[in-house]
């Protein structure tokens, strides 16, 4: 057994650990601390049907990670009504259980209610598809529709098997009556199903819209799909910087080549505020049974233009459509100058990340994605910080062990130096 005095060195070694351990992870939290009250600041709501079942002997996809710090700005992390100070209470009629309004120029956020709170997409995804087919594909481009198109989940426009469709065909379809065999089409061209959401996803990661995870083209529901107001509203801006895009949005009628081969049909756009609400921009509008139903869209008036993102909401007491009209109405009467948060410019931090992935975000693989969107709060980033945290542990570290050596080496020594004395005097 050791002596009290051999164990010293130990011991200081370990406390010294403990403080150095406090210092950089710090204290543990308590159950109070780590309770959080935004019940969709991690996933969506659980699922009211079977769309998101995994097959059996799979696991469903991790949830994406969430940002140490709210992209946007602080307030952007509250997942109550975010407003100005002295801002007058939103209209009571909004049932979104996620809504935001903000300048489509400037990308200041001027309200918004749990912006950062994840929810499901419905067709709002589409938005983020027709920017990648107006980014990567010639107008000019042609598409054959095939049996799997044509056999999809409808809202359907109605491909014709074997015949070829425009991608601005495709597009102007897609985004202005939701047609999910066009989506389906379009994702084939553009390298088939895992290459066109592994695109929407690294193009949703480079403009900062990290709460988003496309699983389907055409935002139906699956296991791990996931948006936010504030993304839905980012994606939007920037697509519509896009010329394909905000053309097709505010188109009213195309006429499209008729299923049976003869002719051509009407298509309409299905976003009722383009002849409603005047000054209306277009957008896009979807329903699941998980999602509810969802609707983004700008306006501009006496020279602004804002985005409204609504999430989550319901049809009564109001329609939609009049909720998304009653938000902008509201945010037009906002200063402009008071924002509440920002719509960022992108992600540079991601883009190399982007560059690197090569998995794609199908049902199978979806997890992996997860995993490789957001560094900022895995369980080392979350104990140091950044590299400093690392570096300064071993330097103390260090320290202590170079401490505890010389106190052994010192008392070695005493000790030699005892048992020489005690030899000469016995010798003596």
């Amino acid at each position: 057994m050791r002596s009290p005095a051999s164990r010293r060195p130990v011991a200081l070694v370990l406390a010294a650990c403990t403080l150095m351990a406090t210092a950089v992870f710090g204290a543990a939290p308590t159950a109070q601390a780590q309770a959080d009250p935004c019940d969709n600041r991690v996933s969506p709501p659980p699922a009211v049907d079977t769309s998101e079942q995994v097959a059996p002997g799979t696991k469903p996809p991790a949830p994406l990670a969430v940002p140490e710090n709210p992209v946007g700005g602080e307030r952007m992390g509250e997942c109550g009504i975010v407003l100005p100070a002295n801002a007058r209470k939103p209209p009571d009629s909004i049932t979104a259980e996620g809504w935001l309004l903000a300048d489509l120029d400037s990308g200041a956020v001027l309200a918004a209610y749990d912006p950062h709170g994840r929810q499901r997409p419905a067709s709002v995804m589409k938005v983020l598809l027709a920017m990648v087919v107006a980014k990567e594909l010639s107008p000019d481009a042609t598409v054959a529709a095939n049996a799997d198109d044509i056999a999809q989940e409808c809202t359907c426009i109605g491909l014709r098997n074997g015949a070829q469709y425009t991608v601005e065909q495709l597009l102007q379809a897609l985004v202005m009556a939701s047609g999910n065999d066009v989506a389906h089409a379009l994702a084939r061209r553009l390298g088939g199903l895992p290459s066109a959401i592994r695109k929407m996803n690294a193009l949703a990661m480079e403009l900062g819209a990290l709460d988003t995870r496309a699983v389907t083209p055409s935002g139906l529901d699956a296991p791990g799909t996931s948006t936010s107001a504030y993304d839905v509203a980012l994606i939007f801006r920037a697509a519509m910087k896009y010329p394909d895009f905000a053309r097709a949005v505010v188109t009213q009628r195309i006429d499209f080549p008729a299923p049976n081969g003869v002719g051509t049909v009407p298509v309409l756009n299905d976003n009722k505020l383009l002849t409603s609400y005047e000054g209306s921009l277009g957008g896009r509008s979807g329903f699941t049974d998980d999602a509810q139903h969802t609707y983004v869209g700008a306006a501009q008036r006496n020279g602004r233009k804002l985005v409204v993102v609504l999430l989550r909401g319901r049809q009564a007491p109001i329609k939609m459509t009049d909720q998304a009209t009653q938000l902008l109405d509201y945010g037009f009467e906002l200063p402009s100058g008071a924002p509440v948060g920002r719509l960022v410019d992108g992600a540079p931090q991601a883009k190399k990340r982007t560059q690197e992935a090569d998995s794609s975000p199908t049902s199978a693989n979806v997890g992996q994605v997860a995993e490789s969107r957001n560094t900022s709060n895995t369980a080392m980033s979350k104990a140091f910080g950044n590299v400093g945290g690392p570096i300064t542990a071993v330097a103390v570290l260090g320290l202590v062990l170079g401490f505890v050596m010389y106190l052994r080496s010192k008392k070695a020594k005493a000790a030699r130096a005892a048992r020489a004395a005690a030899q000469a005097r016995q010798t003596g």
